[in-house]
């Protein structure tokens, strides 16, 4: 276990997004010196550096001395209908990201002693009620293979000593973004209802407790490999929108059918709405890890200041 008190240098991608910049804020709280991947202009040299994946561009100078590179770049999977190019972009902004990242840390010495890359529930498609620790096989589809691609891109990383930890990540809730964000408005109109025939198992963690793991993830050494980064308690989408509504104080009577999500959302509805993924975090909790949001209605409250 690294003592999460001395102060280490962390290289963050994806710290303009919804985990990124929560991250960030909370390292640099801690004491830690965070640099910051970005793809335009570098505005300021001590705590930013430049990268691209799609040119193959990346400063390796800002990475030498690193301690740990948390990389969490990568397009929005719900942020366009997948078209066939979008579901292109989808691959090569995780593969191409993590291959440089990758490649890049592999060559250093110093090394990095740890490269945590993110990933997603995503990879073990819809398993109904199965019960899905880390050693759970991949499932079927076009997102169990995005994110095995995107973890097998680690492996020169891996290759070269570094200890590598593939952080599948659920649904990660916080009124700032993703889908709680966009549930809200509906939701507070009284427009909530479950999807489907709400029997799919919704696997979440609160954003707190997402920044809270990356953060185990990085300090404790006895991680590696696949870590589910998801509250011990899932949740059917029924119960998810029971519960969402009661905390909000609004009816929850209008549900969305399955053909309609589909019309609506194409195959992202089947992959992201209406499959049912029962993650539980074994590794998290067989390192000690402790949640602070374990069940939904307090993590809710604790979200929208109920």
């Amino acid at each position: 276990m690294t003592d999460e008190s001395s102060p280490q240098t962390i290289v963050v991608t994806g710290a303009s997004g919804l985990i990124g910049k929560e991250l960030v804020s909370a390292l640099s709280g801690a004491g830690h010196r965070v640099i910051r991947a970005v793809r335009g202009a570098v505005s300021d040299p001590q705590t930013e550096m430049a990268w691209n994946p799609a040119t193959g561009n990346i400063d390796r100078d800002k990475l030498i001395g690193a301690d740990a590179i948390v990389h969490l770049a990568g397009a929005n999977i719900a942020g366009k209908r997948w078209t066939p190019a979008y579901k292109q972009s989808l691959i090569d902004s995780r593969v191409d990201g993590t291959t440089l990242v990758s490649e890049a840390i592999a060559s250093l010495e110093p090394k990095p002693k740890v490269l945590a890359c993110a990933s997603a529930i995503g990879y073990y498609g819809d398993r109904g009620e199965e019960t899905l620790d880390e050693s759970a096989p991949s499932g079927d589809g076009f997102l169990p293979e995005v994110c095995m691609q995107w973890e097998r891109a680690c492996q020169e990383a891996r290759d070269a000593g570094i200890r590598v930890v593939n952080m599948r990540f659920g649904v990660v809730l916080s009124p700032a973004g993703g889908a709680l964000a966009q549930m809200l408005t509906p939701f507070k109109l009284g427009g909530g209802g479950i999807l489907g025939n709400g029997r799919q198992i919704f696997s979440w963690i609160s954003l707190l407790d997402a920044v809270r793991a990356i953060q185990h993830v990085i300090n404790n050494e006895s991680l590696s490999g696949p870590v589910n980064l998801v509250s011990p308690q899932a949740v059917t989408n029924r119960e998810f929108t029971k519960t969402l509504g009661k905390v909000l104080g609004r009816p929850t009577l209008l549900p969305m059918p399955a053909f309609v999500a589909r019309l609506l959302f194409g195959e992202m509805a089947d992959a992201l709405l209406l499959a049912s993924a029962r993650v539980i975090p074994k590794s998290l909790q067989e390192s000690q890890f402790e949640f602070q949001h374990p069940q939904l209605e307090p993590a809710l409250q604790h979200l929208l200041g109920k």
